[in-house]
């Protein structure tokens, strides 16, 4: 009796040790052990041989390496929820099933966002590294390290999806006053259990916010929305969060604003051009203007084992001739 060949399935990055193994035993899994990011050329090497590809969010699938004649792919299940690093729309020309891994790692990423919510108005960082760093600290003083208290502040959410959502009923069990901007209004049920304020102009809410929180997935639309004219519309006392992606703001003029002081402060977990950090941010960090984090918003163990396993149910699905529960169309973006 012969035996069916298992489908090759190229992983680009390491995941948890239970998820490999499954794969292991379920594909014809090739891993990425040291998990040493693969090249752009590595990864159209893959997909020349690979029946299945699961790349991560900071792997690049483009339209040239999709569009090659060698190209033998029949699935990107990527290892994320956003696919802003694959040209979905040509891979869905190519025959080409895209699947990514939603609604797991929201509550990890709104706990993040309001962590930096927190910590940027009070300062927790600074105070983090006084005694650890050896400063000389004299004691408590009235008027010593003093932050700005959240409560009672007006937080505008740019982007009221499942992640907006969980952060506004964090923020609100905070006794912060919930606003937002989106591409539509929320249902009625949830702007009423939120007490949310909905802003059709992004512009207009910006200039009104003490606290300004970017949950919106990158997509072309949304490269830099928070533009250089938007960006001086905020209030030279208000403070941005972004653990989105970092594209999403015009990081070079944001920079220039906190320098200058024309704006209060920034927490940030994401980069225009991550990994690479902008130096002049990292000076600010250092001057205490900014608080940053090396995009560790969804950095749980539970969260990646999740993503892990909706991977796994994907390809499988697939495999057996059904559609994937997270099938990604160009139309859905």
């Amino acid at each position: 009796m012969s035996v069916k060949k298992k489908p090759l399935v190229v992983v680009t990055r390491k995941l948890p040790d239970s998820i490999e193994t499954r794969m292991r035993e379920l594909f014809d899994a090739r891993l990425n052990l040291d998990d040493t990011p693969m090249t752009p050329q590595q990864i159209a090497e893959a997909s020349r041989s690979a029946d299945v590809l699961v790349p991560t969010v900071t792997d690049m699938i483009s339209e040239e390496m999709l569009k090659h004649p060698d190209c033998k792919l029949r699935m990107i299940a990527n290892f994320g929820n956003g696919v802003d690093n694959i040209d979905v729309t040509a891979a869905h020309a190519r025959g080409i099933t895209v699947t990514n891994t939603p609604k797991v790692l929201t509550e990890d990423t709104a706990d993040m966002t309001m962590a930096l919510i927190l910590a940027v108005p009070r300062r927790l960082i600074e105070g983090a590294t006084i005694l650890p760093d050896g400063k000389n600290w004299p004691g408590w003083s009235p008027t010593w390290m003093l932050g700005h208290r959240i409560g009672g502040k007006r937080l505008g959410i740019i982007g009221m999806g499942r992640i907006g959502q969980a952060v506004a009923r964090r923020a609100r069990a905070f006794g912060l006053q919930i606003h937002y901007h989106n591409r539509r209004p929320v249902a009625p049920v949830i702007a009423e259990e939120l007490g949310a304020t909905y802003w059709e102009s992004l512009d207009q809410m910006l200039a009104r916010m003490d606290i300004i929180s970017v949950n919106c997935p990158h997509t072309p639309a949304t490269y830099h929305l928070l533009s250089a004219r938007r960006l001086k519309l905020i209030r030279k006392d208000a403070y941005i969060v972004n653990t989105a992606r970092g594209g999403v703001i015009d990081e070079d003029t944001l920079v220039k604003l906190l320098e200058a002081g024309d704006v209060g402060g920034a927490g940030l977990d994401v980069y225009e051009h991550e990994p690479a950090v902008n130096p002049k941010l990292v000076r600010l960090a250092k001057a205490g203007k900014v608080t940053l984090l090396p995009h560790m918003g969804s950095a749980t163990i539970e969260g990646r084992v999740e993503m892990g396993e909706k991977v796994i149910i994907n390809i499988r699905t697939f495999l057996d001739n059904h559609k994937p529960p997270d099938r990604v169309l160009p139309s859905m973006l």
